[in-house]
């Protein structure tokens, strides 16, 4: 790969470490590359310091124009040489319990449909930093602060109220929205607060409980082991259901949806491995949705 196409894979990337995992070489040799590039220029492109890193005044400039001609020249080329194939490592996080309902169909017909890749998936309620850990995506469900990262929507999906039938037929079955809040809730908590349920016509209730965590996996076990009623993923219960390990609560009245989102540093040009799996999740993300 030559200089321009190296510089212009380091600045859609952020780091010469993303920037060689995505060319599939070693952040020195990308480092070298871009060290010869500014020496046959005579400037800086980069500020680099242990805290940060980007463009120069004269590197952003360099960007804006040369660019859209490296661009213009690989989109030609791809054009001649035909369709190609999604190759290289992978690397994605998702929520646990999320990552659950999505194991399957990424272990067999992604990688059935895309042989070149391999795939390394990290489930974990963690937020990953994308850029500084090497990730391609991470998938998000539910609203998310600005992180400086795209954020790619693959769709919304829909909450319910669910509790085990041992913990009904103690408690009883709340007959309003007024009445969940003498109820007991397993809660979400999210960055230090628990996730207030929120119905689609507009009324709030904030949760009280024995039980919070940041897992939809521990919500689940812990709304099945009968300790209180749960707002949770309706696709993350449907065995559940099915079974009649947990009950339907205030079915009649709906839940406000979460979006689901995937974050990428990706800004311009997105490789044919990921571009792959943003499909094939919208894909999925729809089949998640009929249950």
């Amino acid at each position: 790969m030559d200089h321009l196409s190296v510089f212009i894979r380091v600045v859609e990337a952020g780091s010469f470490t993303a920037a060689a995992r995505i060319t599939g070489t070693t952040p020195s040799s990308i480092s070298k590359s871009m060290a010869r590039l500014e020496a046959r220029l005579g400037i800086r492109l980069f500020k680099r310091s242990t805290r940060a890193f980007g463009l120069t005044p004269e590197g952003a400039i360099y960007f804006e124009r040369v660019a859209p001609l490296v661009r213009g020249i690989e989109e030609a080329g791809d054009e001649v040489s035909g369709p190609a194939a999604a190759t290289g490592q992978l690397r994605i996080s998702v929520p646990a319990d999320f990552g659950r309902l999505l194991v399957n169909a990424l272990t067999c017909r992604f990688l059935e449909e895309n042989p070149g890749v391999r795939l390394d998936l990290s489930m974990s309620d963690r937020h990953v930093d994308v850029i500084r850990e090497g990730y391609d995506g991470a998938v998000r469900v539910g609203y998310v602060a600005d992180t400086g990262l795209i954020a790619r929507p693959l769709g919304v999906l829909s909450l319910v109220l669910v509790a085990s039938p041992q913990y009904l037929g103690r408690r009883g079955m709340p007959e309003s929205i007024s009445a969940l809040g003498a109820h007991d809730h397993v809660r979400y908590m999210l960055a230090g607060r628990p996730f207030p349920i929120a119905f689609e016509r507009g009324d709030f209730v904030p949760p009280t409980g024995p039980f919070d965590a940041d897992s939809g996996e521990a919500l689940r076990l812990a709304a099945v082991n009968g300790l209180g009623i749960v707002q949770i993923l309706r696709a993350s219960v449907h065995e559940e259901l099915l079974a009649g390990r947990l009950v339907p609560v205030l079915a009649d009245h709906a839940l406000r949806p979460v979006p689901i989102q995937i974050l990428h540093a990706f800004s311009r040009i997105v490789p044919l491995r990921v571009r792959a799996l943003f499909d094939f999740l919208d894909l999925e993300i729809g089949r998640l949705r009929s249950l």
